[in-house]
């Protein structure tokens, strides 16, 4: 059982959007006591994630508009009171002892930067990011590395760190409202340590269940996809970002195998996307106040 003070070291923030048929299992999934705080970005307030979040004792934090993830994040950042956050997708849930895992490779590793957990899908396989749109292909790594591991980019489910490394990047890049966050956020932090992959400590992730499944999810999630690659390959000095989703986008659609809604609807949105950045580089289109 992870002890007490371990357990006072770290927030979980975690970011939902409408994620009530997964955040029950997440949240108890966690050691009891540790610090977590919800970032809604759902414009509504959900009375069942207030009471949810009370039950656990969890710091709810309401946006009245959906401020993309990496700026739900960096709010949820900024009410931890802890030296170490872990940036936990809503679908997924902790194996026990995964985090005194990622303390002890706090202490082993004292120069990273950042760690991923060995990440698990549904079905128990292993999930590995194996490279980024972001980085040249030979930065690769062909396979889940079985040991500790220095990696080119952190998957975004499960994303552990220190306050001082956080803060010392500036945090997620507000300007990506959607995707690629995790990808431009290991780079950076990347440029002062190196990115831990850790097999010892383990997370489950029921990959793209934190919010319904629909035609018009799937639109939106698309839009958002191709306009934040598009932003974080000109930030990284890709070359022709946007040729490379409006002509992906104009295979798929013509293809005879295109039958179902949801996959028609999502490259619909990819490729409006990619022309809403003529407009504006493919920065969020939603601002806060805040």
């Amino acid at each position: 059982m992870m002890q007490a003070d371990s357990i006072s070291q770290i927030t979980v923030v975690t970011v939902a959007y409408h994620s009530m048929a997964v955040l029950p299992d997440m949240l108890g999934s966690l050691p009891e006591g540790m610090p977590v705080v919800i970032v809604d970005n759902a414009p509504e307030a959900d009375p069942a994630l207030e009471a949810l979040a009370q039950k656990f004792s969890a710091h709810l934090i309401r946006n009245t508009v959906n401020l993309g993830f990496g700026a739900g994040c960096n709010r949820g950042a900024a009410a931890a009171q802890t030296p170490f956050l872990m940036f936990l997708n809503p679908d997924a849930t902790v194996e026990a002892g995964c985090f005194e895992t990622l303390l002890e490779a706090v202490e082993c590793y004292p120069q990273a930067s950042a760690f991923n957990p060995r990440t698990l899908d549904g079905k128990g396989r292993v999930s590995f990011k194996r490279r980024s749109n972001l980085l040249p292909d030979r930065k690769r790594i062909s396979a889940a590395p079985a040991v500790d591991t220095e990696v080119p980019v952190l998957s975004g489910a499960a994303i552990f760190t220190s306050r001082e490394m956080f803060d010392r990047v500036g945090g997620f890049d507000e300007d990506i409202f959607l995707y690629y966050e995790d990808d431009d956020l290991s780079l950076r932090l990347s440029q002062l340590g190196p990115l831990m992959h850790i097999p010892g400590a383990v997370v489950r992730h029921n990959d793209g269940h934190s919010t319904a499944r629909s035609p018009v999810t799937a639109r939106f999630k698309a839009y958002h996809l191709a306009r934040s690659r598009i932003f974080a390959q000109i930030k990284h000095g890709v070359p022709r970002p946007r040729l490379s989703v409006i002509l992906r986008s104009l295979v798929q659609l013509v293809s005879p195998l295109m039958l179902s809604r949801r996959k028609r609807a999502k490259y619909v949105g990819y490729l409006a996307g990619a022309f809403s950045t003529f407009k504006d580089g493919g920065k969020s289109e939603v601002k806060s106040d805040t």
